[in-house]
């Protein structure tokens, strides 16, 4: 499918993947609906679990990429205390179904993961105050397996879309990404991006050691913006937690809502940035016409005007809203039934957006972005 676009030239297709651990099934979704559409990525920028799905879409040729997520998401959710049935998701009260996550989600604390992550064996000293020598609570030896069964780095580096994975210099704290146009992408980088402490364990880099890029900004968008690009852009932003909520009223959903805000992306930032950019670069070209000849390519007026963009974007923002029943473990509570929900969702949230008017009749606004989310009743603005 094509959405429709002003510009004659054809729009570089752009995934933007934000880090929320089991939340991630729902960007998966959200590719089953995209693809299915024609909107195949040439390039993906991810966070966390976002960068883990980029892999796995990126590492594989078109017609393995959806079998390669379902891969992925009906392993880690296979162990016997993740599952549960079909009935339990439509005959549960909020309540119950409640709980049935939560226990789940302890019972992953405990038991992990499988193909994802393990519970680490303490050493001996790790009850002794002072003495503990361990940086992590859980082993990602099994996701290093998984992904280099299930990503062709080969095919990623040589032949795949791009691919820009974040992550966190720990000793210096510094925001990393990692472009395969520019260096070659390997299982650490997708590792590093998803440490996040103190579950998982930093992961060394050329002799840097890496964590969750979240640490720092949980959506790489501003990243992808930055770059400077040679045809407009049409970017699909999945996000996993909504920055706008209601008031919470009581002690959990306060918890729940401070993650939220917390591991939220900068979306509204990252725009109006980019629109003051484009304002500055216009302002900048108006100047430069009314300027005499010999004044023209003055190189501080040519700064100017490369600082701002010099294609459109538009830009699909694609948010994972929780239901009633989800509460702050809904990150690491990897039950086959929640997965199999957050798919859905993302599939139906895609499925809607690239049908809905405002999308498929979208003009592009004279400061060169336009932001579309479905839940948004002005379908002009960020919703959040």
């Amino acid at each position: 499918m094509m959405v429709a676009s002003q510009s004659r030239e054809p729009e570089k297709i752009v995934f933007v993947l934000q880090g929320g651990g089991a939340l991630g099934a729902y960007q998966a979704g959200a590719y089953e609906a995209l693809c299915k559409a024609g909107q195949e990525p040439e390039w993906l920028a991810g966070i966390s679990i976002g960068s883990i799905n980029a892999a796995l879409i990126a590492g594989n040729p078109p017609s393995r990429r959806l079998p390669a997520l379902r891969r992925f998401w009906e392993g880690v959710t296979s162990a016997p205390w993740l599952m549960g049935t079909p009935l339990e998701g439509a005959l549960l009260p909020d309540q119950m179904r409640a709980f049935c996550n939560e226990s789940r989600a302890t019972m992953t604390t405990m038991l992990g993961a499988p193909g994802f992550f393990r519970p680490r064996m303490p050493d001996l000293f790790s009850f002794l105050p002072g003495l503990m020598r361990q940086t992590s609570w859980y082993d990602t030896a099994p996701l290093r397996e998984t992904l280099l069964e299930l990503v062709d780095f080969d095919l990623l580096n040589a032949a795949g879309p791009r691919l820009t994975v974040c992550a966190v210099d720990v000793q210096t704290g510094n925001f990393t990404s990692f472009d395969s146009s520019e260096t070659r992408i390997t299982v650490d980088h997708i590792m590093a991006s998803g440490a996040l402490p103190p579950g998982f364990p930093a992961v060394e880099i050329d002799g840097r050691h890496y964590w969750d890029g979240g640490l720092v900004s949980n959506s790489p968008l501003q990243v992808v913006l930055e770059k400077p690009h040679q045809r407009p852009l049409c970017i699909y932003q999945v996000d996993l937690y909504p920055a706008r909520d209601g008031l919470p009223h009581t002690m959990a959903h306060v918890e729940q809502r401070e993650r939220e805000i917390r591991f939220s992306s900068r979306t509204r930032l990252n725009t109006d940035e980019f629109r003051a950019r484009h304002a500055l670069a216009r302002a900048a070209r108006r100047l430069q016409a009314r300027l005499p000849a010999e004044f023209r390519d003055d190189p501080d007026l040519q700064r100017l005007i490369e600082a701002g963009p010099s294609q459109p974007v538009s830009l699909m923002h694609l948010i994972h809203r929780h239901a009633d029943y989800e509460g702050t473990s809904k990150d690491y509570e990897f039950s086959r039934l929640s997965m199999l929900d957050h798919w859905r969702d993302g599939l139906d949230d895609a499925e809607r957006s690239l049908r809905h008017p405002a999308w498929t009749g979208r003009k592009l606004p004279e400061d060169g972005m336009l932001v579309f989310d479905m839940h948004d009743p002005h379908h002009g603005d960020l919703a959040g």
